[in-house]
This record gives C-alpha cells, sequence and structure tokens, in this order.
C-alpha cells in the first residue's frame, strides 16, 4: 500500500486506477476518499471509446491500430481525468497515482504499458515515478531468497520502455541484506529505493512499513516534491493497527452466500464487518456457509455438509445475506433468513440479502407458498420482487442501477435512521436490476413488515425493519462501499452491536448525546 504512504504526506491528491480489480476499493478505504467510474479504466472501456470514434469517422477511415489509437485512448483519459478535481478539492490534485495490474508480459497490459511509456516521455523524468511491485520467493527446502523472477520480470519491464525508480518486494519475511544488494546490483535501482513489503499482523500495518523505509521520501523525491511535502503524521493510525492486534474477544458472524467458495467475492463486506467489530472492540469471526448446503435437497446429496451447515448457523451471533444474482442457492438463503427472523438472531440483507427477506416473510408469515422475484420464477402467481421498469432484459451492459442514490427515510422510530444519527436521508451506492414490488408493500406493512426507507419518488424501497426484531434489517444498497476503518458503516456498526447485545445502549447513549 504505497498509495497511503504519499497521500499522508502531500496532502491534495488524485487517484486515477488502471486495470484495477479489487484494490479499487482498498484505495478509498485506506485514503477516505470517494472514486468515480472515471477512476477506473478497463481494457473493454478503452477498447470501446476507440471503436465509437471509429464509427463515427473521428479517425477519418484510417486503419484503427493499438499503436497510435489505443495507446492514445488511455493516454487521453488519464490526462483529461487528472485535471478534475478529487472529492471535493478545488482545482487539479498534486500527483495522479496510477495502478497497472496484471504481470508484466501480459498480452492484455502491453497497450497499457506502451501508454504508460510514451506518457513518462511526454511529461518528463522530474513527473513520473515507476514503482514495480514483484514477489521475492523462497525455495522450501533450501530457504534462500530467490531474486531471479524480480531480475527477469525487471528486464522485460526495461525493454518495453519503463525503468522502475522503486521494487516493492513482497515477500513472506524480511528481505536479507544481501538480497537487497543483489536486486540493486541486477536491476538497476539505488538499495535505498527497494522497499520491502512483507507480511504483517492485519493490512494497516503496512503504512507504518513503508514509512519506516523512507518510502514517501523516496518517491517525493523522484517528483521533485520533497520541498512541498509536510512530514507524515500517522499517530492516529499507528493506534489503529496497535488496537487491532490487541483485540482478543471475537463474534461469531454466519455469513450466507452463494460465492463462498471465493471469499474475495464479497471483500468488501468483509471489510466492513472488520471495520464495525474493531469500533466494538472485537474480531471478526466469519463462519463462510454456502446456501445451497443449507437446502433440503442437500440433506440427502450431501449430508454432512448439509449437518454442519446448519450447525454453523445455530452458532452464529448474526446472520448476513449479501448481494449475488442467480437463483442458485436461494433456497438456501430464505431458510437462513427464517431461521434468523424467527429465532430473534440479528439479520442483515444486502440488496439480494433484503430480497430474500421479502420473498421469506410472504411465504412463511403471509402464507404465500408460491411468491418469489421474478429473477428466479417469471411466473410466480406472487412477484414480490420484480425487475425494474426502465430496465433491459436483452442488453447485459450498462442495465443496473448503479452509483449514489438518495434514501429517503419515512419514519423517525426505526433502528436504520438512529444509527444514522437521525438524518432526514443518506446517499448510498447501488447495483441492482431487482426490486421490491410496490403493489406488495401495503399488505407487508399491515403484517408487520416496514419499509422504513424509500426513494425520492416513495416508489422504490430501499430500507426493511420488522420492529418486533431486535434487529432484522435489509437494505437494497450497499453500505459496505462506503464503510472506512475509522467511520464504519452505521448499517455494520448497527448489525454487530446488536449480535453482542450492545445496539440498546449505543442508541440510548446517542439519544442523550454522550
Amino acid at each position: 500500500m504505497l498509495v497511503p504512504c504519499l497521500l499522508l504526506n502531500t496532502g491534495k491528491f488524485l487517484f486515477l486506477m488502471i486495470a484495477v480489480d479489487l484494490d479499487l476499493g482498498n484505495y478509498e478505504r485506506f485514503l477516505d476518499i470517494t472514486l468515480t467510474r472515471e477512476n477506473n479504466i478497463t481494457a473493454g472501456k478503452i477498447y470501446q471509446s476507440v471503436l465509437e470514434k471509429e464509427r463515427r469517422g473521428d479517425y477519418l477511415g484510417k486503419t484503427v491500430q493499438v499503436v497510435p489509437h489505443i495507446s492514445d485512448a488511455i493516454k487521453n483519459h488519464i490526462e483529461s481525468v487528472a485535471t478534475i478535481p478529487m472529492d471535493g478539492q478545488e482545482g487539479p490534485a498534486d500527483v495522479c497515482v496510477i495502478e497497472l495490474g496484471g504481470t508484466v508480459g501480459d498480452i492484455e497490459s502491453m497497450p497499457f504499458i506502451e501508454a504508460l511509456r510514451q506518457l513518462s516521455f511526454s511529461v518528463g523524468p522530474d513527473n513520473f515515478c515507476l514503482i514495480h511491485v514483484s514477489l521475492i520467493p523462497v525455495l522450501g527446502v533450501v530457504g534462500e531468497q530467490k531474486t531471479k523472477p524480480t531480475q527477469l520480470s525487471v528486464r522485460e519491464l526495461r525493454a518495453l520502455g519503463l525503468t522502475p525508480h522503486l521494487l516493492a518486494c513482497r515477500s513472506a519475511q524480511p528481505i536479507l541484506d544481501n538480497t537487497k544488494e543483489k536486486l540493486s546490483q541486477f536491476c538497476h535501482v539505488p538499495a535505498c529505493n527497494i522497499l520491502n513489503i512483507h507480511d504483517v499482523p492485519n493490512i494497516w500495518h503496512i503504512p507504518l512499513l513503508l514509512t519506516n523505509q523512507n518510502a514517501h521520501h523516496s518517491i517525493l523525491k523522484q517528483l521533485n516534491l520533497v520541498r512541498i511535502a509536510t512530514a507524515p503524521d500517522l499517530r492516529d493510525w499507528t493506534n489503529m493497527a496497535a488496537t487491532y492486534d490487541n483485540l482478543t474477544n471475537s463474534v461469531k458472524i454466519a455469513m450466507v452466500g452463494k460465492y463462498v467458495g471465493l471469499a474475495d467475492s464479497y471483500l468488501s463486506v468483509v471489510k466492513a464487518l472488520l471495520h464495525a467489530c474493531v469500533a466494538c472492540s472485537l474480531k471478526p469471526s466469519i463462519d463462510w456457509i454456502a446456501a445451497t448446503d443449507l437446502e433440503d435437497e442437500s440433506s440427502k446429496l450431501k449430508p454432512e455438509a448439509h449437518a454442519a451447515a446448519w450447525e454453523t448457523l445455530r452458532k452464529a451471533a448474526c446472520v448476513l445475506v449479501p448481494g449475488g444474482f442467480g437463483d442458485r442457492g436461494v433456497k438456501g438463503m430464505i431458510l437462513a433468513a427464517k431461521y434468523a427472523r424467527e429465532n430473534k438472531v440479528p439479520y442483515l440483507g444486502i440488496c439480494l440479502g433484503m430480497q430474500i427477506s421479502v420473498i421469506e416473510f410472504a411465504g412463511s408469515v403471509l402464507g404465500w407458498e408460491k411468491a418469489n422475484s421474478t429473477e428466479f420464477d417469471d411466473g410466480t402467481l406472487y412477484p414480490v420482487v420484480i425487475f425494474m421498469p426502465e430496465g433491459s432484459k436483452t442488453h447485459m451492459g450498462s442495465t443496473m442501477r448503479l452509483g449514489s442514490r438518495r434514501t429517503v427515510f419515512q419514519t423517525a422510530d426505526c433502528i436504520t435512521k438512529r444509527m444514522y444519527h437521525n438524518s432526514e436521508y443518506v446517499d448510498e451506492r447501488h447495483r441492482h436490476r431487482y426490486e421490491v414490488n410496490p403493489e406488495f408493500i401495503e399488505t407487508f406493512e399491515e403484517a408487520g413488515l416496514k419499509f422504513v426507507g424509500k426513494d425520492e419518488t416513495g416508489k422504490r424501497m430501499e430500507i426493511l425493519e420488522l420492529p418486533s426484531h431486535p434487529f432484522y434489517v435489509g437494505v437494497q444498497f450497499h453500505p459496505e462501499f462506503k464503510s472506512r476503518p475509522r467511520r464504519p458503516s452505521p448499517v455494520f456498526l448497527g448489525f454487530i452491536l446488536a449480535a453482542t447485545g450492545q445496539l440498546d445502549l449505543y442508541l440510548e447513549k446517542q439519544m442523550n448525546g454522550s
């Protein structure tokens, strides 16, 4: 995490991410900034823009080529976004940080490398700092730290016209002095510019680790910014990292989803749980439950997995059903929501998780056994969740309700509003194609399921609560996207407080202003 270290030393920044995946959320969380879609470049986005220009005749009939058309499109995007004021700042940023994902030599990244080569030449050596991240593996039998992979990747990078100014070396253990000397000699990088990012107790130690190696000074020196940079103030960050290291108690959280085989699918949710737990002086203990293992069919096909899933669910202090697409595992999610509702276990449903709670309530409480979402059953008698009317079922791209949308609270007497400090509305990010059918809202509310948050039109359901339950909340938006290490999402914080029996006391203190 070089970027947080750099941010804490200069002040005003723009962050432009190229070919980034999960790292985009990490940058937002670490830096406590809000990025937009313009801060992310993908190959598909670039190719689409070039083809649209070609169709319009912008290239005057010339043959479209990777160089110069694709590389120029990448450069132009970087340069245009770099001039836009970022996250409430005035004027352009001091530094534009570009992350190029992938591995040196990959076909996918070649146009981006060429674009950066051209950019480095056009902006000049004092305005360009290249940090190359590489792994320093250790052979299990010999135990020697091997530098050859890094040597080869640097050689390949230099052959492509880019020479790294710093090396960021990933390793399990701190790299030895002789390893650093060898890297310096064969990679043509000063030893003081070789940074070691070895494994640490938690990710919040990374900026501290880099600062201790004077990473910020090396970067600022290369960019000729030493004179205007301020000294890093990492006291609060140090306390946060130390606090987590010293936590001993934990809370068991059942995460019921369909992508639990790849935990990174829910990385933002996991981080939001971590932020909320640390705020409650707890460590998160997440028990991953494959939704399909909870289903009745699983008891016949995989009885051991079925029994283990239910045992894990019953031992959890709270239940969370995150977002997702498709009908796989939906029955298991419905059973998890039912278990949480009937047994007064704190429940949080996000996006699909909210829709699941609506389907479960319709079937179990209202007696609509055939109630379902039209995503899973087009012919359901009770379509309690429907496709958004303005959406397109023939085009998958650009058909979701995306980005920040406003949710207006409908009542002051609800947990969610109080967790948001009694705000009249909240702005949270969305990512969905289906929504609760407004035709059934009156029936749901008469039966006790309250929709306490709606969009500005009053037609879209954004937040639901079950007042008879200690904490049964569903949100159509994704609160995890705005959660930060020092500012946990109010929804997640309330969820963890309820799981540990602290919610009432927290709300009481908040009411009294203490």
